[in-house]
């Protein structure tokens, strides 16, 4: 007989497939079911949702951050095209005043040298009407000398008043 049972349970198959059992199974099957049941909703769904809520949350927090950074960037960028703009202007300004300085630096210069120039062309005006004057007593010298010898030599006696008188009058014109 133990032949023929063991025969029994070979011949019928799959113990899953055999139609006496499927109630027994079909009770632990809803158990199991029930049990995975609470367990996902009481345990493991709580978490998910607590983690996918941290999440969230974080996600939330993370854009307000960003979007304050992006407002204070953008102060930021505001503040420095103010900054470059008033140096830029302050820049400008000391130029100008730098040329002005310049500019009046070089006038009082150039009036500086002008007067310059003209204290030593009347210097040097002055020189040159002291040597005429220096150079027209000597020719006036010299053409008496030579006067007095030509007169001397054409056999006269030189008087040094008549050649002092044609030297000047020739002198004058």
């Amino acid at each position: 007989m133990a032949s023929e049972a063991k025969a029994a349970e070979s011949a019928t198959g799959l113990p899953q497939l055999d139609f006496s059992t499927f109630g027994n199974q079909i009770f632990w099957l809803l158990v199991a079911l029930v049990v995975i049941y609470f367990i996902l909703s009481r345990i493991a769904l709580p978490r998910i949702a607590a983690v996918l809520a941290e999440r969230q949350g974080t996600i939330t927090n993370d854009l307000a951050a960003a979007e304050d950074l992006k407002a204070r960037a953008v102060e930021a960028e505001e503040a420095y095209k103010k900054a470059l703009a008033d140096a830029k202007a302050e820049a400008q300004k000391i130029i100008a005043e730098t040329k002005a300085a310049i500019r009046e630096d070089l006038d009082r210069a150039n009036e500086k040298a002008d007067a310059e120039i003209k204290a030593r062309t009347d210097e040097g005006e002055k020189r040159i009407a002291e040597i005429r004057a220096g150079a027209l007593d000597a020719v006036k010298a010299v053409a008496g000398d030579v006067a007095g010898e030509l007169v001397a030599a054409m056999g006269q006696k030189p008087d040094g008043r008549s050649v002092n008188a044609a030297v000047n009058a020739r002198m004058k014109g």
